[in-house]
């Protein structure tokens, strides 16, 4: 089994930044074998989405919303996950959840990111 912890979320104005963090603990097993970590998010009303994903091998994916905004990375001997969310816009207000993917899909509890005009 494996836990994401995830932090880093809060209340910032329109343009401002913020990181959020997620590290997997558990299974030495079951962690060793994640291959994708990514981020997704849920605002009220909507389905989950997608934000971005990394590799173990480092490639990465990002919804359009977010290209050129947000960067995801990871720290493998950490087991962490980082989305570092700058330029941020009222309508990246969401709970943002960490997942990870191995022969299952694990999720974090999720933090709230709420951006002000």
């Amino acid at each position: 089994q494996v836990q994401l912890v995830e932090s880093g979320g809060g209340l910032v104005q329109a343009g401002g930044s913020l990181r959020l963090s997620c590290t997997a603990s558990g299974s030495i097993f079951s962690i060793n074998v994640i291959n994708v970590m990514g981020w997704y998010r849920q605002a009220p009303g909507k389905q989950r989405e997608s934000v971005a994903s990394i590799t173990t091998g480092g490639r990465t994916n990002y919804a359009d919303s977010v290209k050129d905004r947000f960067t995801i990375s990871r720290d493998n001997a950490k087991s962490t996950v980082y989305l570092q969310m700058n330029s941020l816009k009222p309508e990246d207000t969401a709970v943002y959840y960490c997942n990870a993917l191995s022969f299952v899909a694990y999720w974090g509890q999720g933090t709230q990111v709420t951006v002000s005009s």
